[in-house]
This record gives C-alpha cells, structure tokens and sequence, in this order.
C-alpha cells in the first residue's frame, strides 16, 4: 500500500520527492524557526522521549533519515554513538543543518548526507538504529522506504519514527484540528513566504495511516515486536520496531 498522493504543490509534471525536495529546499531558512514556534517547543520533548528508545542498545552507528537540519541527529548525542548519518532530499536543509553541526563542533560525529530514502546509499547492516522524526509521511512509496530503513540496520537493531497523527479525544482533538489547519499555513505562509509548504502539513497528516494501520504495515514489511505510543494526547505518536 502506497501513501495517499498528497503533495506541497500539486502540479502535474513533478513527483511528490521532487516536490517535497522543492518545498523544503524553499523554507530551509525559517524551518527551525518556524519549527520550533509552530510546535511551542513541544517537538524537544517528543525527540528526547524518542531517543530513549533507543538507549538499550547502546548504540554506536546511527542513522537519521528526513533529518532536515539536524535536530534529531543531534538529540541523538546523548546516547554517545561513534557515528551518526543524518540524510535528506534537501541540500537546503543539510547546509543550514551542516553549519549547526559545525558551530556545536560535533561535525566530527554528525555527517549531513544528500540521499533518497527509498534508495538507501548504506550497506545491509550497517546501523545500529534508525530515527525518522516527521519524515514517513513524505515517502513517495511508504513501504520501499520502510523496507529499505529496514535492509540498512543489523539484525535486532532498533527502528523509532515519530510522526504526527490525529488526536481522537476533546478537547485536544478540536483544538489541534483548529491550530493545524487554520494557525499553522496562516502563520507558516506569512514567515516561510511558502503559501503551500504549511497547508501542506495538516494535509499530510491527514492521509497519512496511522496507528494500527501503520503497525500493520510496519509488520507486513518485516519489522518485529512493533510498538504505537502517543504523546501529548495523540497529536504525535511513537513508533518503535526491530529487525
């Protein structure tokens, strides 16, 4: 099963990855900004919930995919790896996340790769675990890039992807549905000058199977002891599993 089609610009001669490489490439300058305004800083507590998912393992060699500019990646330094790879369709987003890198001087451990994560350039194997933070959802095809994450971690490795979803319960469900659809492309498009990047958001989130359903396709592609856990009342979820 494939996402639903839904892309930033909806034009007809260009793919969803050619269009979200486009849309990203566009807000590069404001994401962080807008990011963590947009989220109220809430999006700090999701990740360092995330990444101890993964302290278990002690992890050595980690891979970050849809790592924009970096956040991830470096929330994953607190578990001291000897390696992390953070890897995105957009060059726009590794220069500003590069130049983070540089200025914390951990660009030593943190390596901001251009690649597609359909197509991992990793060996079989090769890491210990794997984070994907709001970045599922913008896979062209949903299950090539969740059985390529899956290739590149060795065996009973771990893989945690958070990723956002709809809230079921009152009032969190009214409100988050107001503030994503309404406040965020009113406040996105006004600061990132992208009127499409941040209508974009809540429509993904929209098509995107969550929950259960996802679980399920997690496991049809070969992950193991698969995981669903909400946080802030549903309007982001967990997502864990092992090779």
């Amino acid at each position: 099963m494939e996402n639903k089609e839904v892309k930033p610009y909806g034009s007809e001669d260009q793919s969803k990855k050619q269009e979200v490489e486009k849309m990203f490439d566009n807000i590069s300058s404001k994401y962080d900004f807008l990011n963590h305004f947009l989220s109220m800083g809430i999006d700090k507590l999701w990740r360092k919930k995330a990444v101890r998912e993964l302290k278990s393992l002690a992890p050595q060699k980690l891979l970050d995919i849809a790592t924009g500019t970096g956040d991830f990646a470096i929330a994953l330094m607190r578990l001291q790896p000897k390696e992390i790879v953070g890897l995105d369709l957009s060059n726009g987003m590794l220069e500003v996340g590069r130049k983070k890198m540089k200025a914390k001087k951990i660009d030593h451990i943190i390596k901001m790769v251009q690649g597609d994560s359909e197509n991992l350039p990793f060996d079989t194997d090769y890491f210990d675990g794997l984070t994907v933070g709001f970045g599922v959802r913008n896979f062209e095809n949903l299950e090539k890039g969740l059985s390529e994450m899956l290739r590149v971690v060795r065996k009973d490795g771990k893989l945690v992807i958070l990723e956002f979803s709809k809230p079921k319960k009152f009032p969190i469900k009214q409100v988050f549905g107001f503030y994503s659809k309404k406040v965020i492309p009113f406040l996105g498009k006004n600061i990132s000058k992208d009127d499409k990047a941040y209508a974009y958001l809540p429509e993904s989130v929209e098509a995107f199977p969550e929950g259960q359903t996802f679980l399920n396709i997690l496991e049809k592609v070969g992950y193991r002891d698969v995981k669903a856990t909400a946080v802030s009342g549903g309007i982001a979820t967990i997502y864990t599993g092992y090779k």
